[in-house]
């Protein structure tokens, strides 16, 4: 018990002096955001910025801060890191309660036991409940009246989708397919292993999202990179950092779009019926790089990871370099901010709010290494002709106290029945529900 304080403490002592080391960016957050993001030089250090936002919770009375002409209530309180959200045709709405599976490898060395210090601090990497839980609002009041375990026993699961009566979920080592019937409040059956991911003992980036077209005949699987920049080399990569497709009648699986550092969030944009999805992007190259983006996803795509950011910026710390695939690196269509951590999208298809209609909605979880923060929060951005179209607009605010603690950390977004948007907060533990304001 001494020897766990004595590494706390000391944990606590390293983190704190990195914090206070970092030197602030002069950039304003918005440089960062949209189709032309400002890409300063980049900035290398003997460590990475370090500036945590503590993981507290939210105080008793205290909530999230919406949108003028928005109103913000509690859907389902005392979760267990809630993740991600799915909302069944029924009005059902499944949420991933997960956090990282072990994972040894990626926590070796100097850096990554600081890492592990980090992300810890951040209100991550605590054992995983590997579960979804079914919440039902049975009176339509805004409230989720009833809570069942629905799956248990997974694997860090992440990504869910139905197809038909087959629910797919994508848990950190394998997409699993589950029969499912309207109205159903659990399975119990043990589900059948449809695909094998990559995972293992070194595991960096462990979220993978699935999502089906809306013919139902191809899922799309998001793998994060195993790494920041191929440093625990390019071997360990192979099947990461992709969108991979797989054909439900042949069962065939390909890589759809590659150099995705780490992708999450998937969606269909209404207008055009093109695949999006948000990417985190890279760090350890200062406050101001590199921003995270979103972007329609074309098949046969290469994105830059690891040799170049953002386009075609190449990043010198990665060797050997490959100019040929530089040069096929497309630029993505948005960008989210630095280091905002930009893992929710959903398009808003429903008529509640037609001010957002057609548009992105996005769960910013936010930074840890930036100074000041950045993200810890839900923006919209507007589209036309199935293109982003303006400067994003912040949804939900309020998640850091003046303090810098983080009452809470948005993650997936997802729209529900009656087209209010459900944002899962997993270190307020609460599935957080926006509407629109009762008029006078």
């Amino acid at each position: 018990m001494a020897v766990q304080f004595l590494l706390s403490a000391l944990s606590t002592v390293i983190i704190l002096a990195f914090t206070g080391c970092t030197v602030s960016s002069k950039t304003p957050a918005t440089d960062s955001y949209g189709s032309q993001p400002s890409l300063p030089e980049p900035k290398s250090r003997l460590f990475p910025v370090v500036n945590i936002a503590p993981a507290k919770g939210w105080p008793e009375g205290v909530m999230p801060t919406p949108a003028p002409g928005l109103k913000v209530q509690a859907f389902a309180q005392g979760l267990q890191h809630p993740r991600w959200l799915y909302v069944l045709p029924n009005g059902d709405v499944l949420v991933a309660e997960t956090d990282a599976p072990p994972k040894p490898e990626d926590s070796k060395g100097i850096k990554g036991k600081i890492m592990k210090m980090v992300m810890r601090r951040a209100g991550s990497s605590y054992p995983s409940a590997n579960r979804i839980s079914l919440l039902r609002d049975s009176n339509q009041d805004g409230i989720a009246d009833q809570k069942t375990v629905f799956l248990q026993n997974l694997n860090s699961p992440f990504g869910m989708t139905l197809v038909g009566n087959m629910l797919y979920v994508a848990n950190t080592d394998a997409l699993v397919r589950f029969s499912y019937q309207p109205g159903m409040t659990q399975i119990k059956e043990k589900g059948t292993n449809v695909l094998d991911l990559p995972a293992g003992p070194l595991n960096h980036h462990w979220t993978k999202n699935v999502i089906a077209n809306p013919a139902g005949t191809k899922l799309y699987i998001t793998v994060g990179s195993n790494s920041n920049v191929a440093e625990n080399g390019i071997a360990q990569e192979e099947g990461r950092a992709l969108i991979m497709e797989l054909d439900l009648s042949t069962g065939q699986a390909r890589p759809f779009a590659t150099g995705l550092r780490n992708p999450n969030g998937m969606d269909w944009q209404p207008q055009s019926g093109a695949l999006w999805s948000v990417v985190n992007e890279r760090d350890e190259l200062g406050n101001d790089l590199v921003p995270d983006y979103m972007t329609s996803v074309k098949d046969g795509a290469f994105y830059g990871w690891p040799y170049s950011y953002y386009g075609q910026h190449v990043d010198t710390r990665v060797k050997p370099q490959k100019p040929e695939l530089v040069a096929q690196a497309i630029k993505p269509d948005y960008a989210l901010g630095n280091h905002t951590a930009s893992l929710g999208l959903t398009f808003y298809k429903a008529n509640l709010m037609p001010q957002y209609r057609d548009g992105a909605l996005i769960g910013q979880h936010g930074s840890w290494n930036r100074k000041p923060h950045s993200g810890y929060k839900v923006i919209f951005v507007p589209f036309q002709n199935g293109q982003p179209s303006g400067q994003p607009q912040d949804i939900l605010t309020g998640f850091l106290s003046k303090n810098g603690d983080a009452f809470g950390r948005p993650v997936g977004v997802a729209t529900d029945a009656q087209g209010a948007i459900l944002v899962a907060d997993d270190v307020g533990n609460v599935i957080w529900r926006v509407s629109e304001s009762i008029k006078n």
